[in-house]
């Protein structure tokens, strides 16, 4: 697939609404790794390779375990590798992500608030909408990962 069009180039004010939005995500004090696992999560979902490709060389130089990345498509069938809290804050991106299929379940709620509090939910749930933000822009105008 050829990209369609360079939304930075043509727009660039969105691309810096955009860049503005990741600000708060990084400095919510949410863990780097963790975050960087539901911006790949969300990104495997809309199927964004541009995504895919950045958060996976982001995991990578955090020395995060190749099996982890591997496995991250099928976390529910591997939970000896990530932990309760990881498992908690995939599933909660999983069910924003896919919001309009089915809401957000009550026991993905419940176990999201019971790992996070109030305002460490607040910011993950950010975080996901934040890279569903990126997925769209990028799948839509066919972005390609950068070389």
């Amino acid at each position: 697939m050829h990209p369609r069009l360079s939304y930075p180039t043509i727009a660039p004010n969105v691309l810096q609404a955009a860049l503005s939005l990741s600000k708060p995500v990084r400095d919510c004090g949410l863990e780097e790794e963790l975050i960087e696992l539901v911006n790949m999560r969300a990104s495997q979902i809309n199927g964004c390779a541009y995504c895919l490709d950045m958060h996976a060389k982001s995991l990578r130089k955090m020395d995060v375990d190749q099996q982890k990345l591997d496995l991250l498509v099928a976390w529910q069938e591997a939970p000896g590798v990530f932990s309760e809290r990881e498992q908690a804050a995939l599933a909660w991106a999983e069910a924003v992500t896919l919001v309009a299929n089915n809401g957000v379940p009550e026991d993905v709620y419940r176990c999201a608030l019971s790992h996070f509090g109030e305002k460490g939910l607040v910011d993950l749930t950010y975080a996901v909408t934040v890279i569903n933000t990126w997925n769209r822009l990028n799948v839509s105008f066919r972005n390609a990962p950068a070389d």
